[in-house]
């Protein structure tokens, strides 16, 4: 298991150092997870002496892979997104650029020899329950250099901000990295009834992990148009300052005006019902706020009295054209983000529910739409904007008559 993943990490550095430029170009994703995977794998190549150029995407886009890979002789690193398309990436590549991936969804192996999927699903472990992308890159960076061992806590915030717990408590190999920033001082465990609470010990005093979890959430997909991403990293390697909490608050306002708006909408009849699903749709109306927010807001009401918890919820955004620091792409797509009850989380854990890793990427094949990194409890894809109606009714045929 882990030794594996370690060996194959060990085989991609020693490709990466026989590289003949020092040039790495580094994908990561906009969540807490994925803010933390990029701040720890930014710092790490940089103290290797490698140039950095850093780029945070809400998902790996088909139209942003075939641009990426009109390049050659390139180094190229994806974080917390990309291992269920190892197969795309690698007919992409066709050997022409070094290639790694460091994510802990659903996966699929790599076809090109030059492809490196480092995902942790691929060598037996479980990205929603043992290890997240940060923990991921934590591991990948030590196996780098030991030196990078002081990454730990920002790992350790990472994997608290993804919020995967076994009764109530980090698990494996997030535990551990966990425990090593606990050595280190910079963190301290508490007990509490329910579990574990997890605190980050700052100049300023002892923050709770999964309230810095969110903050970065909000500077990376609230703000994801209005330079959050680079805010969040910063506060990863630097810490919270008066600048981020400006921004946080500005951005928080935002949020919290377009969610009540669209909560009202819900209650007044915007929500649709079919025999295991309620969906909505936001259109534009999170703007200009990132596409992150659906589910942000699947998560803020799928335990409310407002959804049945014996169906599924899910919400569609439509997504912008364009990609901060990457240029226009027309993508002309609509985000759909699903999430689970309480109620339904626990069928899901017991296989008497269709987790949404199975159901939601199986409709949205059937349409010719993308996904990628998509957990049990947790899910998101894209489709052709117009085909959103016919996506549910994808995901009620195969709930009614399987595959």
């Amino acid at each position: 298991m882990i030794e594996d993943l370690i060996d194959s990490m060990e085989k991609a550095i020693q490709e990466l150092e026989q590289q003949d430029h020092r040039k790495i170009a580094l994908f990561h994703h906009n969540d807490s997870d994925g803010l933390t995977s990029g701040a720890i794998l930014e710092s790490a190549f940089e103290r290797k002496g490698f140039n950095v150029q850093r780029f945070c995407l809400e998902k790996p886009y088909p139209g942003v892979l075939k641009k990426i890979y009109e390049q050659q002789g390139q180094t190229i690193v994806f974080t917390d997104f990309a291992g269920r398309i190892a197969p795309t990436i690698s007919d992409l590549n066709q050997g022409k650029n070094l290639t790694l991936i460091l994510d802990h969804h659903v996966a699929e192996p790599a076809t090109d020899p030059r492809v490196h999927n480092l995902d942790p699903e691929l060598y037996g472990l479980k990205g929603d329950r043992d290890i997240t992308a940060s923990t991921t890159c934590y591991l990948f960076a030590c196996t780098m250099d030991a030196a990078n061992r002081d990454l730990a806590h920002i790992a350790a915030i990472g994997a608290v901000g993804d919020g995967f717990f076994v009764d109530g408590r980090l698990a494996s190999q997030n535990r551990e990295v966990t425990l090593e920033a606990v050595r280190q001082g910079k963190v301290e465990i508490k007990e509490v009834n329910t579990g574990e609470q997890y605190f980050l010990k700052t100049a300023g005093g002892q923050i709770n992990m999964e309230e810095y979890g969110a903050y970065l959430d909000t500077l990376g997909a609230a703000g994801y148009y209005k330079d959050g991403p680079d805010m969040g990293v910063r506060v990863c390697l630097e810490g919270i300052s008066p600048e981020s909490d400006q921004m946080l608050e500005n951005l928080r306002q935002i949020q919290t005006t377009a969610f009540d708006g669209e909560v009202e909408r819900l209650r007044k009849g915007a929500l649709k019902n079919t025999p295991n699903i309620q969906w909505f749709h936001v259109e534009n109306r999170f703007a200009p706020m990132g596409v992150k927010m659906i589910g942000a807001f699947c998560d803020m009401i799928k335990d409310t009295k407002d959804i049945d918890p014996k169906r599924y919820i899910a919400g569609f955004q439509i997504i912008r054209n364009e990609i901060p620091g990457f240029g226009p792409i027309q993508f002309d797509e609509v985000k759909i983000s699903m999430r689970v009850s309480k109620y339904l989380a626990d069928k899901i854990r017991l296989g008497e529910a269709m987790g949404l890793d199975v159901l939601l990427p199986e409709a949205t094949s059937r349409l010719g739409g993308f996904s990628d990194a998509c957990h049990r409890l947790t899910a998101a894809t894209t489709v052709a904007i117009g085909k959103e109606e016919e996506l549910i009714k994808e995901m009620e045929k195969i709930l009614r008559t399987g595959f």
